[in-house]
């Protein structure tokens, strides 16, 4: 399924969304498990048990608690019904009501007429907004798959590019025996998650996997333990490794920052030149560590050029 753009639209089944928060069935046709949500947006419908439908989409889950139910305390129940049945006639996938509320017997009687499933949350509605908010925002998000490495190193998301046969996944396994953690080796599945944010993964296929040239494919959870593994990781730093290439000019201060644009969000990313004798995996440790204290303020670059001003007269301290 596409959307307007030609974009690939993912979905996620009603079955699905109720093993991961617990809801409670109060009424479902048959096969509701099945029922596919292709939005990642949510809508607390008062507004539109209150009669007002523009901008309305029913594509989306609806969600009702104390306030709507206390408003519709003030209805006749034939107003009620009138409510919920305009409501449930625009075909939504289902109606949440939290905090335990019981549906009200029109709300009921109209979900039975129109087939819509009636999912009771424990929780207030404030919390179980955001929480089934973030997780559509993940299980429907954009998404491409890039052939690389993605390891976290000091708490840094790191995605490892380069030519087959460039040394990404011998690197992870140095990451890992040195204590750092391999998300994805080969086919790495990237999800933009929110405009700002991009989180990778392995597939099924290779969780865990990481195939070395001449001995083969190796599971790192079974050799290295669980604690050398993780499931998912937000990628913070690219990393692209090229063969060294006599001549070339290669960044020396690093006082410029790249990027590389993924899902139409760029990333900060580095070009390393692979030779041999270089320890790439102590070159990837410095990276993340000096791409995080970037992110705290600090450049080092930036400091040796105040450094570098100052002693030449060009600024004063």
């Amino acid at each position: 399924m596409e959307d307007r753009e030609g974009r690939k639209k993912y979905s996620i089944s009603l079955g699905e969304i109720i093993d991961e928060f617990g809801f409670r069935v109060a009424w479902a046709p048959e096969g509701y498990r099945d029922i596919r949500i292709h939005s990642d947006d949510l809508n607390r419908c008062g507004l539109q048990l209150a009669g007002f439908y523009d901008f309305f989409d029913p594509e989306r889950l609806q969600m009702i608690g104390k306030v709507e139910t206390t408003f519709l305390s003030h209805f006749s129940p034939e107003q009620r019904t009138e409510a919920f049945k305009t409501l449930f006639s625009t075909g939504i996938p289902a109606l949440i009501v939290t905090r335990n509320i019981e549906p009200y017997p029109e709300c009921m009687a109209m979900a039975r007429a129109h087939g819509t499933a009636i999912l009771c949350a424990a929780e207030d509605t404030a919390s179980t907004l955001a929480a089934l908010l973030s997780s559509l925002k993940v299980h429907l998000a954009e998404r491409e798959t890039r052939h690389g490495v993605l390891v976290e190193v000091y708490g840094e998301g790191i995605l490892l590019l380069g030519d087959s046969g460039i040394g990404k996944s011998e690197t992870a396994v140095e990451l890992i025996k040195r204590g750092h953690r391999l998300i994805a080796d080969d086919a790495v599945e990237i999800k933009r998650v929110s405009s700002r944010t991009l989180v990778g993964a392995a597939t099924e296929i290779n969780r865990h996997m990481i195939e070395l040239r001449g001995i083969g494919v190796v599971d790192a959870m079974r050799l290295f333990g669980m604690g050398a593994v993780k499931p998912t990781e937000k990628i913070d730093l690219i990393i692209h490794l090229e063969n060294w290439v006599d001549g070339k000019c290669y960044s020396r201060l690093g006082d410029e920052t790249e990027y590389t644009s993924i899902l139409g969000i760029n990333i900060p990313s580095l070009t390393i030149p692979v030779k041999p004798g270089r320890n790439l995996a102590v070159v990837i440790e410095v990276a993340a560590m000096n791409n995080r204290n970037i992110k705290l303020g600090y450049n080092a670059a930036q400091e040796l050029i105040h450094r570098l001003d100052i002693s030449m007269g060009i600024m004063d301290r």
